[in-house]
C-alpha cells in the first residue's frame, strides 16, 4: 500500500460521483421546464441504485478473476466478499477503494442514457432498464476491457472508459430510443432548452470532475496522472474551439450550448486516450472530435431518431473517434503499459484492435440493450402515456414542479 496513492484516489473517487450531479445540471437544464426535475430525478437516482447493484454483485461480475482473458468476472467478491484480501491487480490503494472508485464510473454510464430518453420514458421503467443493465452490459464490457478480459488480452486500450463508457451508453441510448419512439411533436416542434446557465453550471462541474475520471485511472499519484490531468484540460479546451468555428461557420453564431456541448465532446473522446498520448496529440484529438460531433448530431434528423439530448452524437461518436485516434497517436513514451500507435511507428496493429474492441462494444451494448427496453415494453410499459407527457414528467411522476411563479409572474411570493 502507498499513502500518497490512496490519498490521491480518495479524492479521484469523490470528484467522479461529483459528475454525476454535474451531469443532472447539464442535461436538466437542455430539457424543458416542466421536465427538469425528472431528468435531475433519473440521474440522482443512479446515484442510489446502482451504488447497491454494484456492492451486491456487479463489481464481482465486471472485476473478478482480474487478468483471466475471458468473459465474466465471476462470484469471488459477491456483497464485497474477500475485498480486505491482498489485491491480484497490482494495487497500491486497497481493493475496497479501488471497487468504491469504479463504483463511481458504474454510476454515472448508465445515467448518461437519460439524455437521450428525455421527456418521455417512466421513471420506473428507467429503474428497471438500469438495474438489468448493469448486470448483463456494463459488467460484463468492464470486464473485457478494464479487467484484464478477452478485448484487453488481444491489445485494445482504453485509459478511462471511452469504450466501456462512453460507446457502452451511446449505444444503449440508440437502441432504448428506437423502441421508446420520438417525443410528442419532434422533429416539428422546437424544444429549447429551458435554463442554459444550468446547463454551463453543469458543464464546469463535469469538467472538474473528470480529472478524477482520467487521471485517477492511473490508479496512483505518478507521472501518467499528470500526463492524463494536462490531456483532459488541453483536449478540452481545443474540442470546445473546434465545435465553436464549425458552428460560427455553419450557422453564423458561436453559442453557449456549442461551448457547453464542444466541451463535453473533448472530454469523451480524451477518455480513452488521456493516459496514452502526449499533450499534441491530445490537442489534436480534442479539436478533430470537436467539429466531428457538430456533424454527428445532425444524424439524428437525417435518419429520423429522436436523441433528445445527443447522447448518440456526442457519447457515441465521441468515444468512437478517441478510441480510434489512440490507435494513431498512443505513445509508450507516455506510458510504457501501452503500446505506439500508427504514427508513433507501431504499425496499424492497436488500431485494428481498438476498431474491433469499439466494434464489438457498439454491437454487444445495442442488442442486449434494444432486447431489455423490448421486455420492459412488453411489460410494464417504456413510455409514459400522452397526457404526461403533456403535463410533463416533474408534476406527473414526481409530484413536484422545478419553478413556482407567484400571481405576478415573479419566482415565488414573499
Amino acid at each position: 500500500m502507498n499513502t500518497g496513492d490512496t490519498a490521491w484516489m480518495l479524492v479521484a473517487t469523490a470528484l467522479v460521483l461529483f459528475m454525476t450531479p454535474g451531469l443532472a445540471f447539464f442535461y436538466g437544464g437542455m430539457v424543458r421546464a416542466k421536465n427538469v426535475l425528472g431528468m435531475i430525478m433519473q440521474n440522482m437516482f443512479a446515484m442510489g441504485l446502482i451504488a447497491v447493484i454494484w456492492v451486491l454483485g456487479a463489481f464481482s461480475l465486471a472485476f473478478g478473476n482480474f487478468g483471466d482473458g475471458g468473459w465474466l468476472g465471476g462470484f469471488h467478491y459477491l456483497g464485497m466478499a474477500h475485498v480486505g484480501e491482498a489485491p491480484a491487480l497490482g494495487l497500491t490503494i486497497p481493493l475496497v477503494l479501488f471497487a468504491a472508485y469504479q463504483m463511481t464510473f458504474a454510476v454515472i454510464t448508465p445515467a448518461l442514457i437519460t439524455g437521450a430518453t428525455a421527456d418521455r420514458m417512466k421513471f420506473s421503467a428507467y429503474a428497471v432498464f438500469i438495474a438489468a443493465w448493469m448486470v448483463l452490459v456494463y459488467a460484463p464490457v468492464a470486464h473485457w476491457v478494464f479487467a484484464g478480459g478477452w478485448l484487453a488480452a488481444r491489445g485494445a486500450l482504453d485509459f478511462a472508459g471511452g469504450a466501456v463508457v462512453h460507446m457502452n451508453a451511446g449505444a444503449a441510448a440508440l437502441a432504448v430510443i428506437l423502441v421508446l419512439g420520438k417525443r410528442k411533436g419532434w422533429p416539428k416542434e422546437r424544444m429549447h432548452p429551458h435554463s442554459l446557465p444550468l446547463t454551463m453550471i453543469g458543464t464546469g462541474i463535469l469538467w472538474f470532475g473528470w480529472f478524477g475520471f482520467n487521471a485517477g485511472s492511473a490508479l496512483a499519484a505518478n507521472g501518467v496522472a499528470a500526463q492524463a490531468t494536462m490531456n483532459t484540460f488541453v483536449a478540452t479546451s481545443a474540442a470546445m474551439l473546434g465545435w465553436l468555428l464549425v458552428e460560427r461557420i455553419k450557422d453564423g453564431h458561436a453559442t453557449t450550448l456549442g461551448a457547453a456541448s464542444g466541451a463535453v465532446a473533448g472530454l469523451v473522446a480524451i477518455t480513452p486516450c488521456a493516459g496514452f498520448v502526449g499533450t499534441l496529440a491530445a490537442v489534436g484529438i480534442g479539436f478533430a472530435t470537436g467539429m466531428i460531433c457538430v456533424f454527428a448530431i445532425g444524424l439524428k434528423e437525417r435518419f429520423g431518431f429522436d436523441d433528445a439530448l445527443d447522447v448518440i452524437g456526442v457519447h457515441l461518436v465521441g468515444g468512437l473517434a478517441g478510441t480510434l485516434m489512440l490507435g494513431l497517436f498512443a505513445s509508450k513514451a507516455v506510458n510504457s503499459a501501452g503500446r505506439n500507435g500508427l504514427f508513433l511507428g507501431g504499425g496499424a496493429g492497436l488500431l485494428g484492435e481498438q476498431a474491433l474492441a469499439a466494434a464489438i462494444t457498439i454491437g454487444f451494448s445495442f442488442v442486449v440493450s434494444f432486447i431489455i427496453a423490448k421486455v420492459i415494453d412488453a411489460t410494464m410499459g417504456l413510455r409514459v402515456d400522452e397526457q404526461t407527457e403533456v403535463e410533463g414528467l416533474d408534476l406527473a411522476l414526481h409530484a413536484e414542479t422545478a419553478y413556482t411563479f407567484g400571481e405576478f409572474g415573479s419566482m415565488g411570493r414573499l
